[in-house]
């Protein structure tokens, strides 16, 4: 039921709205991903646990979450460039709050500003590619955007690092500020919503102007095709970003004894493994879409094992351990994608951003749960933050229970879209 163009735009002006549209991502997810990097320091200039640390990244993840839908919503109404543009501004201007935050309600209060600004890029990115590409095109540019998405993640585990060392903290989160404004000028230059004002196409643009904003979220959460895609998001991006966006450097410096260094290299491994892999999972489920749910549940079950390996020793993991984990994330993360897939094959064009909203919802909350749960048992594991391999080792096993309701959501969903529909997903 994806929407397409009402006629082909030619490739150098999709590829440019694309681009520029991708400048508000990368700056949102090097924004979203800073704090994990700087979670040391963050513990020292606001004097905290790791439990409130925690409760940083749970604050900005609930704000990210809760506001998919309305953000959704918007998007059927306004459009994605005016999205993406407010969304950068906001991110920008939530860097700044950090680069002057002294203590704890100032930086809350920017997590929160920021959880709102960069819940617009990724769904406004992908409520783009129906009007601007093809159909069969769509699925590995979906890839294509989670993949050059990790940029961020590269941006703020090497140079903005590299400045907080140096520079310390406000000047690298005002440096980050100045690259959500770059970004938000770059929307504005380059983004349109459609190749013309008729390939919003099929009375799309009418419909979601006369539907009641009820009936929209009733319908969309009545779909199977919405929750199947919500859980695949959950349990494909969910383990990734629990360990990208806080607790991957905590633990492997404190819990394996890894240098800085080789933390922010392995987070590059990460990046450069979902280069690899996007497209490739991209092609296949373009290919061989039956194919899609026995994959996400294969890579579920890859993560399940992985986690195993690392944590299953009584001694700490050696540091070979990480990059091999983070592949296995990497791919997991690629999985994720594929919800949006289901949503565009089941959900009417006029409620996709509305879905896709909900969809993306689905890793964040698994997020949401994880890092909460992993804070407070490493908190309650060391009374004194001198946390090591055991607190780590009982504390990121607890991700298990995230993993568990994705898989069980995952083949519930699809058995309901056999059900009622009698297809193979």
């Amino acid at each position: 039921m994806s929407a397409a163009p009402a006629r082909p735009a030619p490739a150098s002006r999709a590829l440019a709205v694309w681009l520029g549209a991708m400048t508000a991502y990368v700056c949102a997810v090097a924004a979203r991903t800073s704090l994990g990097v700087a979670g040391v320091e963050a513990m020292d200039r606001f004097s905290m646990s790791a439990g409130v640390l925690a409760s940083f990244s749970t604050l900005q993840i609930g704000v990210y979450a809760a506001a998919q839908i309305p953000v959704g919503i918007a998007l059927d109404r306004w459009g994605a460039r005016r999205l993406l543009a407010t969304g950068a501004v906001l991110v920008a201007v939530a860097q700044t709050g950090m680069a002057l935050a002294t203590g704890l309600p100032a930086a809350l209060s920017a997590r929160v500003l920021l959880g709102i600004g960069d819940a617009t890029a990724f769904v406004s990115v992908l409520r783009l590619l129906p009007s601007w590409f093809s159909p069969f095109r769509i699925p590995l540019f979906t890839q294509l955007t989670s993949i050059i998405g990790l940029l961020g993640q590269v941006i703020s585990a090497v140079p903005f690092v590299w400045v907080l060392h140096r520079a310390g903290w406000s000047a690298a989160f005002a440096i980050m500020a100045g690259l959500g404004l770059a970004a938000a000028m770059a929307v504005g230059a380059l983004v349109r919503d459609a190749p013309a004002p008729e390939a919003a196409g099929d009375g799309a643009a009418r419909a979601r102007t006369r539907e009641p904003v009820l009936l929209t979220v009733r319908r969309v959460l009545s779909s199977p095709w919405t929750w199947l895609g919500f859980f695949t998001h959950w349990s494909g991006a969910g383990p990734s970003t629990v360990f990208t966006l806080l607790w991957g450097v905590p633990f492997m410096t404190l819990g394996m004894g890894m240098t800085k260094a080789q933390a922010s290299a392995v987070l590059v491994a990460n990046t450069a493994a979902g280069i690899v892999l996007g497209p490739l999972v991209g092609q296949l489920t373009a290919r061989h879409p039956r194919g899609r749910v026995p994959g996400v549940l294969g890579v579920a079950g890859a993560v399940a094992v992985a986690w195993s390996a690392v944590l299953a020793p009584a001694a700490p993991a050696p540091a070979w351990a990480a990059p091999v984990l983070v592949v296995v994330l990497a791919a997991s993360g690629c999985a994720s994608s594929i919800g949006f897939d289901f949503v565009r094959q089941g959900v009417e064009p006029h409620r996709l951003g509305t879905a896709t909203g909900a969809t993306n919802m689905g890793g964040f909350a698994a997020a949401l749960l994880s890092v909460q749960l992993i804070g407070w048992l490493l908190d309650r594991g060391s009374a004194d933050r001198a946390y090591a391999w055991p607190d780590f080792r009982l504390a990121m096993a607890v991700q298990a229970l995230a993993w568990a309701v994705g898989v069980v959501g995952v083949a519930v969903s699809a058995t309901l879209i056999r059900r009622r529909a009698g297809r193979v997903v």
